[in-house]
């Protein structure tokens, strides 16, 4: 058998959001690997580089032209029979970089029941019947709206915007703070399904707004962005900066005018991540990037339901039916990363402050490691897994080895990297070197939970 290091060639897909030319990570990633399949144009938009089997974008063999999804078909030991038998002889996980210049819809993705159902119903919509939670590293600093807003929050906009509160029905609005009121952080299970339900309720109110009142009342929205501005929406609530919102409002309306996700802002938190920093969306949760280069890494899908800031179909019913309803502050919605066991580093990356950081999030397909190493010949050896890699450089110049077969490693080089094999990359550049190990691991890697990355 061959040495289970692959150089990949990785699809770069050109959506509407996505950053121009060169200022796309995306595509200056994709065009660092030779061959005729991409061309970057300078203002052509690039959204997404895809790492993996997935049969909407499948990654190549460089050297043979082989897709990804067949090579592992054709040997399970790649993945190891445990996890090529259940997951059909697909890789797990789907690996992407994104390069956001424009906001992307406001969405969810289904769990796995709901995912085989609307399938079923709409397979033109929803082109599979896998779940799809997902995790967002940034690699660039990042904005994006995550989850629900902690309730006094969004009682204290509905009372502040008047537009929105027209919106959601005043009636509509009064029941939610008649229901939430002095229980809005109760850690009683009762109370908090009763917070959940009244939350659904006024969510649901706004996202079967009419159009046309949508319309009518948008511009009012941002004429009192514009002449409140650091004052605006009371401040802009309890942990928010009134300016920033107000500017956001602008910007947001720049991109998509008088559009319902205008005011679905005010019910969700506004996040920013900065390089490194995480978060983790579960399936059923809604979400909606605005900006910035990500890495994100997910169960291998392609279902969205969608119901704002986009020209797609979009879906409210499901997307309102399908929502968990869970709400808390921004800090519960990121995820912090920690110290990466399972590997190795030289005394250069010791002395000059490198690290290896576990994102290791609460399901069993994935997992991924930022290694970071801030001198020349600082070296990282992850050892061997039951299980498939993906690894991507997304800074500096370098190498990664397995056995004796030791290949460059730069700025948007993609490796696969077979099961039972042991990973040696190693910085030879000035600056700082950083990839990103993407892995489905068998249960005893990183912890003895089943979560994380592992069966």
């Amino acid at each position: 058998m061959q040495v289970p290091l692959l150089r990949l060639q990785c699809g770069c897909n050109s959506y509407e959001w996505g950053k121009p030319g060169k200022s796309s990570a995306a595509a200056r990633y994709a065009s660092a690997t030779p061959g005729d399949s991409f061309k970057m144009e300078a203002e052509k938009p690039y959204a997404e580089l895809w790492m993996g089997t997935h049969p909407s974008n499948p990654s190549k063999d460089l050297h043979t032209g082989r897709t990804l999804l067949d090579l592992v078909q054709d040997n399970q030991a790649l993945m190891s029979t445990e996890i090529s038998e259940r997951y059909q002889q697909k890789l797990p996980f789907l690996f992407k970089v994104l390069s956001i210049n424009k906001a992307l819809s406001i969405q969810a993705h289904p769990n796995k029941k709901l995912a085989a159902q609307i399938h079923e119903r709409d397979p033109k919509n929803y082109p599979d019947d896998n779940h799809k939670p997902e995790m967002t590293i940034a690699i660039t600093p990042f904005d994006g709206l995550c989850g629900f807003r902690p309730l006094n929050e969004i009682a204290h906009f509905l009372q502040n915007v008047p537009s929105l509160r027209e919106l959601v029905g005043d009636g509509a609005a009064k029941k939610f703070e008649d229901a939430v009121k002095g229980q809005e952080t109760s850690e009683d299970s009762s109370k908090a399904e009763s917070n959940k339900k009244a939350l659904r309720e006024a969510f649901t109110a706004l996202m079967n707004s009419k159009p046309e009142q949508v319309e009518k009342l948008a511009p009012k929205l941002i004429q009192q962005a514009q002449d409140e501005g650091s004052q605006f929406a009371g401040s802009g609530g309890p942990s928010n900066d009134g300016k920033e919102l107000a500017d956001l409002m602008v910007r947001l309306n720049g991109q998509f005018p008088n559009d319902i996700g205008l005011f679905v802002t005010f019910f969700l938190n506004y996040v920013k991540l900065d390089v490194g920093e995480a978060m983790f969306l579960k399936a059923d949760d809604i979400h909606a990037y605005l900006s910035g280069d990500i890495i994100e890494c997910m169960a291998s899908s392609d279902n969205v339901v969608r119901a704002g800031f986009t020209p797609k179909f979009k879906d409210v019913e499901t997307l309102t039916g399908m929502l968990t309803y869970s709400y808390a502050p921004i800090a519960e919605q990121k995820m912090a990363p920690r110290e990466y066991h399972h590997c190795k580093l030289n005394q250069a990356a010791y002395s000059s402050n490198s690290s290896a950081l576990l994102y290791d999030p609460p399901i069993e397909e994935f997992a991924v490691v930022r290694a970071a190493l801030k001198a020349a010949g600082a070296k990282v050896t992850f050892e061997a897994i039951e299980g498939p890699s993906i690894i991507i450089c997304t800074s500096g110049k370098g190498s990664i080895a397995v056995g004796p077969k030791k290949e460059e490693l730069s700025e948007g080089f993609v490796y696969f990297v077979g099961a039972t094999a042991e990973v040696v990359v190693e910085s030879k550049g000035e600056g700082e070197f950083v990839a990103f190990k993407a892995f489905c691991e068998l249960e005893g890697g990183e912890g003895d939970s089943v979560a994380g990355g592992k069966i």
